[in-house]
């Protein structure tokens, strides 16, 4: 595959109205909320925004109120959301943040489970150096798979390098059913993002170098071991960047800003260790607040905390 010329990211999954306390506490106890937008693959976009590289995003949203509001959030972030797809026949799905102590979905049918193989056919890779995908979108109803099967198999024929974070999403689908489907999507992918644990829960390899013997071919494999640090995979090159310390609020949010800091810094051709900084960076910000990007910039580290990022 030919490299394109591009400089920009287009990612392309779900994103969905997300409700969450303002303050670091439960769910059932709160009085005031914040209604946002929230979702793996426009996290990432907005995260590369963030840092000075064209980013867009591309899904369906509802032709409702909250589909509205998610356009108006994303877009708010520097996100191209042009050609994002109004759906007037499924809904824009919900998920609710229990701050510490996970989520909850609302998304079965919504309108990103119908994105389908004609929408992938017409996206358009104008100034694309980068499709970010995740595999939530394999996890989703309807036609969504398909969707991404085909988005991916364009990318490549188009030249453009594609990105995966692996993102198994226990509460979509069991570990035993995820496991060979994302192994696929992986193997097809110039850039793979994968927790450690994920990689020991989906595939047996309990280390980053075992994850690598079952990636070989990755350009750029990174294996995220949550407080410990991050390992890059390149070619013959084995990079490892420590997380910061951060004083954690919720760490919902963090891989996706990790994804976007780091493609990011590759996009401005930083070298792999800057890059991997650059992820731990985004994903501190964003574990300082209860949302699943940084609006108002937080103390990111701090060497008094006793906790590091889980990127």
């Amino acid at each position: 595959m030919s490299a394109r010329v591009g400089t920009g990211l287009l990612a392309v999954g779900e994103t969905m109205g997300m409700v969450a306390p303002i303050a670091a506490e439960r769910l059932e106890h709160a009085d005031v909320f914040r209604v946002d937008a929230g979702g793996a693959e426009s996290n990432v976009a907005a995260h590369v925004a963030a840092l000075g590289r064209p980013a867009a995003w591309f899904s369906r949203v509802g032709d409702d109120a909250l589909g509205r509001r998610v356009l108006a959030r994303v877009g708010s972030r520097g996100v191209d959301v042009s050609r994002v797809l109004v759906d007037p026949h499924h809904p824009t799905g919900l998920y609710l943040k229990d701050p510490g102590h996970g989520v909850a979905y609302y998304r079965a049918g919504s309108a990103a489970a119908h994105l389908d193989a004609v929408d992938a056919d017409g996206v358009a890779w104008d100034g694309t150096a980068v499709l970010h995908v995740s595999g939530i979108t394999a996890a989703l109803d309807a036609t969504a798979p398909a969707f991404l099967d085909r988005v991916i198999d364009r990318a490549r024929g188009a030249g453009v390098m594609v990105s995966f974070d692996v993102n198994h999403r226990a509460a979509l689908w069991s570990a035993g059913a995820a496991a060979a489907p994302l192994l696929d999507l992986a193997r097809r992918a110039d850039i793979v993002f994968v927790g450690r644990d994920e990689a020991e829960t989906l595939w047996d390899a309990a280390t980053p170098d075992v994850a690598r013997e079952l990636l070989p071919d990755a350009a750029q494999l990174i294996v995220k071991d949550g407080a410990v640090g991050a390992t890059l995979f390149a070619g013959d090159h084995r990079v490892f960047e420590p997380a910061l310390v951060v004083d954690v609020v919720e760490p919902v949010g963090a891989g996706d800003a990790f994804a976007g800091g780091y493609l990011a810094a590759l996009l401005a051709s930083a070298e792999p260790a800057g890059r991997l900084r650059a992820g731990h960076a985004r994903a501190a910000l964003t574990m300082a607040t209860t949302g699943d990007f940084p609006d108002v910039a937080a103390p990111a580290a701090s060497d008094r905390s006793s906790e590091r990022t889980p990127a």
